[in-house]
């Protein structure tokens, strides 16, 4: 038997030393030695090295041996092997170092006949112990699966020879003849998957693929760990979408005919399901590629069928049995395996994460706390989870409060309108419809936008079960905690910041029940203000990530920046003010940066984070931003809910709504302790950023309480309620920071003549949530209560439920006071519609019939109406009795029951067209939508951890 050992290269002259020492020494030498460089230069290589590729070979082996000739791996071996004479070809790689009993051991096997290729047991370099391979094959996913555990060490436990479906082209040995029968290897793979694809075409043609663990190499997969460069590799991203691409194509090109349909599927779904894990992961370079090399693929459908027309020619007649071949194939299950593997991964390390961070956590009490609290945690560990929160001063306050918010929360419980909060829709199914379709057929049929924040509630609704009432319940029952929760967080931190001295959680509980009684004592909460609720809510979190663009790591602002934005746009969603606002003080802050201080402010991680979080909302409140251009900027100024009146400026410094609301003195007491942080030297920083804020707030709410916004339907007032809850939160921060001083004179019995002062106001402090949280607790003072009775009679809303076209006019008003007139269509208007219909422009054609209809109804007005979608009229009691004198005596019309003496109905003759209100949306609705969805994805990849991968 004779052998010739080819050696492919490409800038390797880093690992060529070790490897052709390695062949000089083998046990049994190859009868001949053919190196062929691909790089196609003699001078330096990409790696820096002092001696290049080239002239290392020719030192070693003598020009003659040397071939030269740039290319990748296949063409490299489809231009050697015609020289080559010999009845065995042992391939190897300028990374690859053989053992020196590889070859007799490969030799020794091939000898006793029955395999045409063979393979030795692949082991890490420069590791030596690690296995990498003993044998290969691939997975209906295209995964390479190797039966190997990560980093598993070689403990002789796979000593086996055994057929295999492939071998790695680092070693293997295989028949001259095989290789000229079967093409040599794929040109379309010029990197990755060569070995794979080679196999699975030896196995259709019949021949023998056998591992001989005996046999030794170490491979230092110098492409495959990016440490080559080469167009394909050296970069993590670009070599596993070159990976990828090849797993696919193999997988394509060689699987029967009669599943290619069925992979193809599998392949398509299991990339987007790939794509998803890797963003949900934090790697969009890989979600990228895997997409990539998909999209690649398919995008070249010409290759693959002259691959596969190519490998149906080989197969010839001594092809293989298929069953012979599936066998040497990944089983089905394993890619479930390994999706298994991997989310019991996730949650072990979430668990151990948790534990960690809970370790620490008592450790940091036992500190602070001495001996005392040893003894406590150690009474908690020995009596259980019971005892550790009754232990807990906090839990137990916690719980508490959350009782009683549970409590003052109770009138939200069900189903509950009033105020500024309409009636909430039958089921969630109805916010998709608002956030997914363009046009909406409300009032006449209008292509409005819908308002940003019925996406989160389509969500919660989902996971609800479908309820929508029940979204509206829990956000009323579990904003004033929320507030709480994330007041607690962020008070924790800012007053050690703002004060230089470490956080009193007494001091930060009292700035928590503060906050958290903003939204009920303002009469937000009593007044049906959903938009300001949720604002409120949301706030403290969006002040909690924001702190994180101070951090001195470039990564973590980065990230800060992003959850900002996400949070931003959430609150905006609820009180469009929001950004405004923010983007002020980002103009502010970059402005003032790049005077002060342009150093700091010239690198990109300082400013890129504060663009971040302005630029990124109006992308997550697609496509309603764009659909505001169209029907009047005066959105932008719109709260959630249906147009309610404006606080005055007295209101606004007092933080009320006007009534129903706490008493406007305790929203006055809080102006005390606020001013007095700017006495205290150590707090006069913070107190003075708190200050700015205020200020910043209370001139825009001053500029838009003086001004009126144009919208479709007519003139409103800005809605100012989250400039009221910004400016209390920071008046809250400023309290906070100062009293941290205070509190600490006190624990060290520090008394001088300031105390007094500071005393008192520290009792008009205490007051604030005391009032507020108390008022709300004990009163019922709100408007908040099951929907009214509609006066519309029960079987005219049951026939206008089975379609928008069958409305219903409503007439209220009389003669001499002016009628008014609205139409109900399916189950009226409920959340998420009053915003829309805010930006309908009026029916001039409707608007003029119904005035013909009150006065002079001839019989072609009353057919008109069927046009409009409507079948019948409704006035309300008391009913003005000329107007219903005229529309008895109007002909197309007749009587219908009203269920009341004082409430008069009416039915047109002729029934109500089809396609009334029917409409089509904007052409560019659906691609803002996918937009949304792929910047929502994008943002929250963002919002998580860098994920560090190790070379």
């Amino acid at each position: 038997m004779t052998v010739t050992a080819l050696l492919i290269c490409h800038d390797g002259a880093r690992w060529l030393p070790a490897v052709l020492a390695g062949l000089r020494d083998q046990q049994r030498r190859p009868d001949r030695i053919l190196a062929l460089d691909t790089t196609g230069t003699t001078g330096p290589d990409e790696t820096g090295d002092s001696g290049s590729t080239g002239r290392l070979l020719v030192e070693a082996l003598g020009a003659d041996a040397v071939l030269t000739r740039p290319g990748t791996f296949p063409e490299a071996v489809a231009h050697a092997l015609p020289t080559i004479e010999t009845d065995w070809v042992w391939l190897l790689h300028d990374d690859a170092n053989p053992d020196p009993a590889a070859l007799a051991e490969l030799l020794a096997v091939a000898e006793s006949g029955g395999a045409d290729v063979l393979g030795p047991k692949l082991r890490e370099w420069p590791s030596l112990r690690r296995l990498l391979e003993l044998g290969v094959t691939i997975s209906g996913t295209g995964r390479r699966e190797t039966g190997l555990e990560r980093g598993e060490y070689d403990q002789g436990q796979h000593d086996e020879i055994r057929q295999v479906l492939a071998v790695n082209t680092a070693g293997m040995l295989v028949r001259r003849e095989v290789l000229e029968h079967l093409g040599g290897f794929d040109a379309a793979l010029p990197v990755f998957g060569t070995d794979l694809d080679f196999g699975w075409r030896a196995a259709r043609a019949g021949y023998r693929t056998v591992v001989v663990p005996q046999a030794v190499v170490f491979h230092a997969e110098a492409a495959h760990r990016g440490l080559r460069r080469t167009r394909l590799t050296g970069r993590r991203t670009r070599t596993h979408r070159a990976e990828r691409e090849a797993a696919l194509y193999t997988l394509l090109a060689n699987v029967r005919g009669r599943a290619l349909p069925f992979v193809a599927v599998r392949l398509v779904l299991g990339t987007l399901l790939r794509v998803l894990g890797y963003l949900l992961a934090r790697s969009p370079g890989h979600a990228g590629d895997e997409l990539a090399a998909l999209l690649g693929l398919l995008g070249r459908p010409r290759r693959l069928i002259s691959a596969r027309r190519a490998r149906r020619a080989l197969d010839g007649t001594q092809a293989a049995d298929h069953r012979d071949v599936r066998r040497l194939l990944a089983p089905w299950w394993v890619p479930y395996r390994h999706g298994l593997d991997f989310v019991t991964d996730v949650a072990t390390a979430a668990g151990n994460q948790g534990r960690d961070a809970a370790e620490r956590r008592r450790s940091a009490r036992a500190l602070d706390s001495g001996p005392v609290a040893d003894d406590a945690d150690t009474l908690a560990a020995d009596s259980g989870l019971l005892v550790r929160f009754v232990t807990s001063p906090v839990a137990v306050l916690s719980a508490v409060f959350v009782l009683l918010a549970l409590w003052g929360a109770r009138a939200a419980l069900g189903e509950v309108s009033g105020g500024a909060l309409s009636p909430a829709p039958a089921g969630a199914a109805d916010w998709w419809r608002l956030v997914t379709e363009g046009w909406h057929p409300l009032g006449q049929g209008t292509d409005a936008p819908e308002p940003g924040y019925l996406l989160p509630f389509a969500l919660l609704g989902t996971l609800l079960l479908g309820s929508a009432s029940a979204v509206v319940s829990v956000l009323f029952v579990a904003a004033v905690p929320l507030a709480a929760w994330g007041a607690w967080r962020f008070g924790l931190v800012v007053a050690e910041l703002g004060s230089g001295l470490p956080a009193s959680r007494v001091l930060v509980g009292w700035a928590a029940l503060t906050y958290a009684a903003v939204p009920v004592a303002s009469g937000a909460w009593g007044q049906g203000r959903f938009g300001v609720v949720a604002s409120a809510a949301v706030l403290p979190w969006l002040a909690h990530a924001a702190l994180g663009l101070l951090e001195p790591s470039a990564d973590r602002r980065w990230r800060a920046g992003w959850r900002c934005s996400l949070l931003l746009a959430l609150v905006t969603a609820f009180t469009p003010a929001a950004w405004p606002f923010a983007a002020v003080v980002v103009a502010g802050v970059l402005g003032t940066g790049l005077v002060r201080a342009r150093s700091a402010f010239g690198s990109r991680s300082v400013w890129g984070p504060l663009l971040v979080v302005v630029a990124v909302p109006p992308l997550l409140l697609l496509p309603g931003t764009v659909g505001v251009l169209g029907h009047g900027l005066g959105a932008l100024f719109l709260e959630a809910g249906r147009l309610v009146d404006t606080p005055g400026p007295t209101d606004l410094v007092a933080g009320r709504f006007g009534s129903p609301s706490a008493p406007a003195w305790a929203g006055l007491l809080l102006l005390a302790p606020a001013l007095g942080a700017l006495l205290r030297r150590r707090a006069r920083v913070a107190a003075a950023a708190c200050w700015l804020v205020v200020a910043v707030a209370a001139v825009l709410a001053a500029v838009l309480s003086r001004v009126s916004v144009p919208v479709p339907a007519g003139t409103v007032q800005p809605g100012l309620g989250f400039l009221l809850v910004l400016s209390q939160g920071a008046l809250v921060v400023a309290a906070l920071v100062a009293g941290q001083g205070l509190w600490a004179r006190f624990a060290h019995a520090d008394f001088g003549w300031r105390q007094p002062v500071a005393g008192l106001l520290a009792a008009a402090g205490l007051l604030v949530p005391v009032v507020g949280l108390g008022w709300w607790l004990a009163g019922d003072a709100d408007e908040l209560g099951p929907p009214t009775a509609s006066a519309v009679p029960a079987y005219m809303t049951q026939a206008a439920e089975l379609g928008p076209e069958h409305g219903v006019l409503i007439l209220r008003g009389d003669v001499e006071t002016g009628l008014t007139w609205t139409v109900r269509r399916d189950d009226g208007v409920t959340i998420g519609e009053d915003e829309i219909l805010a930006l309908t422009d009026p029916d001039p054609a409707l608007d003029a019939d119904v005035g013909a209809l009150v006065s002079r109804p001839t019989l072609d007005v009353v057919e008109r109406m069927s046009g409009h979608g409507l079948d019948y009229v409704v006035m309300p009691a008391p009913a003005d009795g000329r107007v219903a004198a005229t529309l008895d005596a109007a002909s197309g019309m007749v009587q219908a029951s009203a269920g009341d003496r004082s409430t008069r109905a009416w039915q047109f003759e002729q029934d109500a067209a089809p396609a009334a209100v029917a409409g089509t949306g904007p052409w560019w609705h659906p691609w803002l939508l996918a937009i949304q969805v792929a910047a929502l994805i994008v943002t929250a990849v963002l919002c998580g951890p860098t994920r560090r991968e190790g070379r």
